[in-house]
């Protein structure tokens, strides 16, 4: 009975020694005592980063001349990207030093013919393309013309599209049916064709100094203001009716910078992007 007994023993602590070699290897021990509980796996949710885009990223940014256009030109030089412009106009007029390192294509984008060959190379394409005038013509150029881009984009293998499109301003899109019914049938294209590296940015009133001619107009004094007070007011945009007009103002800087990063962030989420999402987006401190 002795016997029996000792070996009894001898299995339990052998058993122990197996358990406590085995946790060890593991890299944690389990505890036996019932009021120790080991702490859970902690899991953070993941977040783009702000990283320097891949050597051989090559960007071509659509109505590269305009407002919004040149700043997101000289943010991706800025990022190191090799970066082209496709406009009716071709070369920009600015006599910005910084102009001199972009390749400048002239193409009408309802005129596919004239400008497919922009496209080849090409790893991202950012869209600012838009205008105003008869519901016709704004349908035609915020709508036709882009379509007609994220198709030849999808046929050249380009890997992401980003398109600046326009937020909601409820009775406004009313007055302006062209311009947002166009605005909104690119959303759908690049939502189809770019359904894993499409992303649509929809800023409300985008400032910054424009220039008219000779005269430059700081729009900044005003949308500065609004947007500092604005982008703390996100349950106002949930009124009836009204709600639309509380959507802050965007800097264009801003605007280009969160552009720049969605077009060569491969991690970088697609799907659309609100105001709100522009300014967080655009404040994330770099890594």
């Amino acid at each position: 009975m002795k016997i029996v007994v000792s070996r009894l023993i001898q299995s339990r602590q052998s058993l122990s020694q197996f358990h406590a070699i085995a946790a060890s290897r593991s890299g944690r021990y389990l505890s036996t005592d019932s009021n120790q509980v080991d702490e859970p796996f902690k899991v953070e949710e993941a977040e783009t980063v702000n990283v320097p885009p891949p050597p051989n990223d090559k960007l071509l940014v659509l109505g590269g001349n305009g407002f919004v256009g040149s700043h997101i030109l000289r943010e991706a030089l800025d990022r190191g990207v090799v970066v082209s412009s496709l406009s009716r106009s071709g070369r920009s007029s600015l006599h910005d030093s910084w102009a001199n390192n972009i390749t400048w294509h002239q193409g009408n984008l309802l005129s596919p013919d004239s400008w497919k060959e922009a496209f080849n190379g090409v790893t991202a394409v950012i869209s600012c393309v838009g205008g105003f005038g008869s519901n016709s013509y704004m349908y035609k150029i915020n709508g036709t013309a882009n379509i007609n881009a994220i198709r030849v984009a999808a046929e050249k293998g380009v890997k992401r599209f980003v398109y600046i499109s326009a937020a909601d301003f409820g009775v406004v899109n009313y007055v302006l049916q062209g311009y947002y019914e166009g605005k909104r049938a690119a959303e759908t294209e690049l939502l189809t064709k770019f359904p894993y590296g499409g992303v649509i940015l929809r800023p409300g009133f985008i400032y910054g100094t424009r220039t008219f001619g000779s005269m430059k107009v700081p729009l900044g004094i005003v949308g500065s203001p609004l947007e500092m007070v604005l982008q703390h007011a996100k349950p106002l945009n949930q009124l009836p009716f009204v709600g639309p007009l509380f959507t802050p103002p965007v800097n264009v800087t801003a605007v280009a910078k969160v552009a720049v990063r969605a077009a060569t962030d491969p991690v970088f989420p697609p799907g659309l992007i609100d105001a709100h999402g522009i300014l967080r987006y655009s404040q994330q401190r770099s890594r």
